[in-house]
Formats: structure tokens, sequence, C-alpha cells
């Protein structure tokens, strides 16, 4: 008897020990174009070992006190509006690439639109009204198109305090229309405070969080900072029953990336493949081995591949730099 539980332990430690990491998303943020999309662009998609592309169409305020979205009109590029929205789609799904839908706001000059924010009851109607008709038709579009996962917003936390009603009211017709899978993309210092997080499928997160204040922290500098969060995304992850999915992730290649990584200055002109590469590698360490972390879609992946990133880029881009290489070494190992 004594030794056929040891038979048993010796098996449940092997079967551990060879278990393959479980399926993630790994996922790349496909950055609207003027251009229709081609297998060329695909290709490098593809390479990458990336399972899962947000899409992106966008809407645009003229500042955080305008109440109307100008949408899918002709002065837009291509990828922005729904007929770019329909072409990307049927090329991502014809690579067995799966889709995340994912509409955002922009503000003129580049406003945050989590400060969006109506003065009176009239415009914030007319903004519910705006908002509501632009989320549904690409709501539709994704049905239509099969897509796997759909993003109700982006970074919009004074809408959603000061209007809550508004988002159950937005997520039941959503619900009407599109059957896959749904989440919000919640500020990294914003989830804490969704409300809606049980009438979804992911607590969406733009995991921007600060984690290190070294010029170029290592890996093992880097995955220290994240403990916190990691401690705080695991909790909110518990309470709701629902899995953390970062709907954006990434590091600029610049000095000092990981003390604030949402910073997109254009001062900001250091040149750090080190830096983008040890906190990426961290992050992916850190959360994706965790039975709560779904995955993420890293920022952001232009689909001139030939043509963008490299190693005089400091932007967030991982494309034709070193990190490029260290995500399709991790993608394949956690979606194939």
């Amino acid at each position: 008897m004594k030794n056929f539980f040891r038979l048993i332990c010796c098996l449940l430690l092997f079967q551990n020990c060879t278990s393959q990491p479980s399926k993630k998303v790994n996922g790349i943020s496909f950055v609207a174009s003027g251009e229709a999309t081609t297998q060329e662009h695909l290709d490098a998609v593809v390479n990458i070992n990336a399972n899962y592309a947000a899409v992106m169409p966008f809407g645009f305020i003229r500042n955080l006190e305008t109440p109307v979205l100008q949408y899918n009109t002709d002065r837009q590029w291509f990828g922005e509006r729904a007929e770019g929205v329909k072409q990307y789609i049927e090329m991502l799904h014809k690579n067995n690439i799966a889709v995340m839908v994912k509409p955002q706001i922009w503000i003129s000059r580049g406003e945050f639109t989590g400060y969006l924010k109506m003065n009176t009851e009239k415009d914030w109607k007319v903004l519910e009204e705006s908002y509501l008709d632009f989320i549904l038709i690409y709501a539709r579009l994704a049905e239509q198109m099969n897509t796997e996962m759909y993003c109700i917003g982006t970074e919009l936390e004074q809408f959603i305090i000061q209007r809550p009603k508004f988002w159950n009211h937005l997520i039941t017709e959503v619900k009407k229309v599109y059957k896959g899978k749904l989440t919000y993309a919640a500020n990294w210092d914003e989830y804490k405070r969704v409300p809606f997080w049980g009438q979804l499928d992911y607590i969406g997160v733009d995991a921007y969080f600060p984690i290190s204040k070294e010029k170029t922290p290592t890996i093992e500098q880097a995955k220290s900072g994240l403990q916190k969060w990691k401690i705080e995304m695991q909790q909110i992850s518990e309470i709701h029953k629902k899995p953390i999915l970062f709907t954006e992730y990434g590091y600029r290649s610049v000095d000092f990336a990981g003390k604030e990584p949402w910073l997109s200055s254009r001062e900001m002109k250091s040149i750090n493949m080190y830096a983008q590469t040890n906190l990426t590698k961290a992050l992916i360490e850190e959360m994706y081995p965790e039975p709560w972390f779904a995955g993420g879609f890293i920022w952001k992946w232009f689909i001139e591949h030939n043509k963008v990133g490299g190693l005089e880029n400091n932007q967030f881009t991982p494309q034709n730099k070193p990190v490029e290489q260290e995500l399709k070494k991790y993608f394949k190992l956690y979606g194939n």
C-alpha cells in the first residue's frame, strides 16, 4: 500500500512538472491606418505568435466639455471607421487571430478621456445618446463578424462615476446585439472603482502601473515593483470572481520607462532598449503564470511592420526592437 501511494505521488509530481502553461490572450493593439491591411502586414503578427488583436475604431470630441461624438465619417482614416474595422477583422480571422473590437475616444490635443465630464444635464443626455450609438454600431459589427470579444469603453472614469445608470443601460443594450465576451478598459488607477464588473466577462486594465524609479531597472527590480499591484489585482479578481485582462500594457524604450509608464511626451528623447525589454519581461513572467490572469494586448502594433519601430525609436511599439523577440518567445509559450 505504501508503494502504491508513493507511485501516485510520483505520477502527480511528474504531471505537474511536465504540464504546459495555460493558454492566454497574447494580443497586439492593431493601430488603425489610412489603408487596408494586407497579408504582408499580417505575416508579422503571425510571426510574433499573437493569437489576438485589438481593432480600434475611433470617435472624436472637440474638448472635455463637448457632448457630441464624431465617428464613422469619411474624414477619418480607413481603419478608424466601420469599413476598415470590418476589413481588419476579416484579415485577422483569415490568419486564425481572434479579435477584440475596442472603440475609443480621442479628445482634441490629446486631453485625457478620464476627465470627460459634462456641465449640464442636457449635455450629459446628448453625450449618452451619442456614445450609445457609437458603441452599438460597433457592437453590431462585432456580432456580424463573429468577433470573440468586445470592449465597451476605454479610460472614462468621470463618465462612469457621474452616470452609473447610463452604463448599466449601455451594457444591457450591448448584450441585446452582441453575444461574445465583454470587457471595459479601465485605467490602472481606476479599475478598482468600476461598479459594473459583475456584468462583464473580464476586468479590463490598461496596465500602466508605476513600478520602478530606476533609469534602467533590472528584471528583478521590476518584478519587485509589481508585487503590490499584483496583490491588489488578485484581490479585485477574487472579489468580483472575474479574470484580469490587460486591455493595454507596454513600456516605452526610454530611460525611466517604469516610473510613469503612461507618458507619451515627445520631450522624452532618450533611447533605452534595455529598460523596455526588462520591464516587459518582468511583467509577463510575473503575471502570465497566474490562473486569475487572462493575458493582454501589447501597446502598440502598426500594420506596416517594416517601416516602424527600430533601434532609433523610443515610443511604445515593440516592433523591430529587442523586446519583439522576447514577446515572440512568451507568446509561443502561452498561446500555442
